[in-house]
């Protein structure tokens, strides 16, 4: 066995073996190719065109080496690519492949774009979408020889135009006209030397006068202006004049500051004037009808305000007439007469004046003269209201009103509590809301005209 190991042949042999698994190992590590131990799997895409392309050409993702092009073939009149890419490289549903130019000779290498990290991979044998390929010597080329082809057009067109003009394109028209131009005016030179002459003759017998009428009268003017302002800028200094003791007099600057303020405050307050505008309906428990009422509240002041409003209400207006009859000298009896207008609308037409949290109010209220009081609690939030009104047949209305919030409010009440008829007292409830001057403020800004 000693001899056997200690031969020739066999240091031989063994050396080649070694020389062999050295050559293969350097073989797989420069290999194009996927490894052969990490596994490889296939993918394909479609191109119209696989210029650039070779087999056996690496296949980068991020610019490193995931796998090579394996086949190149022609299926259906494109170019169908079939790559292999190393088991470990995720290949996911939204990947897709891009042809990059490499270098100005035309090659191109082929990039795997990834997909999104949280989509499952893609199964080997799978197709691959294409992207839009970048730009390569072969596409430059191309555009190079549209934008040549495009000049040779431009200069045929100028050619064809400076002979003289081509009607059928707008250069040759232009270059018609100009020259039917630059004829007239000939013409039109020729014809009116004289006349031509005559007009700068004219002109320059015009500047002759102008040139003399600035040198001789006009500076004397301006001469006898500045000394006129410096007069009256002395005469200012001096205090004299209106205008001189306007300037110098405190005393009328104190008066002039005192008339300016009092105008600001005139105008203040009218920038302070507060307008309301009110819109509610109330529902009658005794007729079952609604009652809406229309109304603009005008606020100069915190301690007083005017009310007008229109009140549409379903039992309309009313009219009494009485007439005298007597039957043969007997006795004077007196009839009454009413008469009903359902559809007439009510005014009411207020002022009112606030003493704290009691507000008082009177004047006409439902085409009747009467009075009312206000009393606000929690802040003005809650407000109870009488309203005293037709003297001659009373009537009394009482009613809460709650504001739920800026703008819209609650209230509930009784009307014609004094009524002589029981079915004309009615329980009432209904929802209003009103807008002030921020409000109309704003929806003025965002109407446009």
């Amino acid at each position: 066995m000693a001899t056997l190991f200690g031969s020739p042949e066999f240091k031989v042999g063994f050396l080649v073996v070694v020389v062999s698994a050295l050559v293969a190992v350097m073989a797989l590590k420069v290999a194009e190719g996927p490894g052969l131990l990490r596994g490889q799997k296939e993918f394909y895409f479609r191109a119209d065109s696989a210029g650039g392309l070779v087999e056996n050409s690496a296949v980068r993702m991020a610019g490193i080496k995931v796998g090579v092009i394996k086949d190149i073939v022609l299926e259906d009149g494109r170019a169908k690519v079939v790559v292999s890419i190393d088991r470990d490289a995720r290949i996911t549903q939204s990947s897709n492949v891009e042809m990059k130019a490499q270098g100005i000779l035309g090659d191109k290498v082929i990039e795997v774009l990834p997909g999104r990290s949280d989509e499952p991979e893609l199964s080997p044998g799978s197709e691959l979408k294409m992207s839009t390929s970048r730009g390569s010597l072969e596409d430059v080329m191309t555009d190079l020889s549209k934008v040549a082809k495009s000049m040779n057009q431009l200069m045929d067109t100028l050619n064809e135009a400076s002979k003289g003009g081509d009607d059928s394109t707008s250069i040759g028209r232009i270059i018609r006209n100009l020259e039917s131009l630059s004829s007239d005016l000939k013409d039109v030179t020729a014809e009116n030397k004289e006349r031509i002459s005559e007009i700068m003759a004219r002109v320059h017998n015009l500047s002759k006068n102008i040139d003399t009428y600035i040198s001789e009268e006009s500076l004397a003017r301006v001469d006898r202006s500045l000394r006129n302002i410096e007069e009256v800028t002395a005469r200012l200094a001096k205090g004299e004049g209106t205008l001189g003791r306007l300037i110098n007099d405190d005393r009328t600057v104190d008066e002039l500051n005192s008339a300016i303020t009092n105008v600001n405050k005139f105008l203040g307050g009218a920038e302070k004037l507060e307008t309301t505008i009110d819109f509610h309906s109330e529902f009658l428990s005794g007729p079952s009808q609604t009652k809406s009422y229309l109304g603009v509240k005008i606020q100069p002041g915190l301690d007083r305000f005017y009310e007008i409003a229109v009140i549409d209400d379903p039992e309309g207006t009313k009219r009494s007439t009485y007439s005298e009859l007597s039957t043969n000298n007997g006795p004077v009896t007196t009839q009454q007469e009413t008469t009903y207008y359902r559809n007439k609308l009510k005014l009411t037409a207020l002022f009112a004046k606030n003493f704290w949290d009691l507000t008082v109010k009177g004047g006409i209220i439902e085409n009747s003269g009467g009075v009312g009081f206000d009393y606000h609690l929690f802040d003005k939030r809650l407000r109870l209201s009488a309203e005293f009104f037709n003297f001659e047949d009373l009537q009394v209305r009482a009613f809460a009103r709650y504001n739920f919030f800026k703008g819209v409010y609650m209230v509930a009440g009784g009307d014609n509590l004094l009524g002589a008829e029981s079915e004309k007292s009615s329980a009432f409830i209904g929802a209003g809301l009103f807008i002030t001057n921020d409000d109309l403020k704003l929806l003025a800004s965002k109407v446009s005209f």
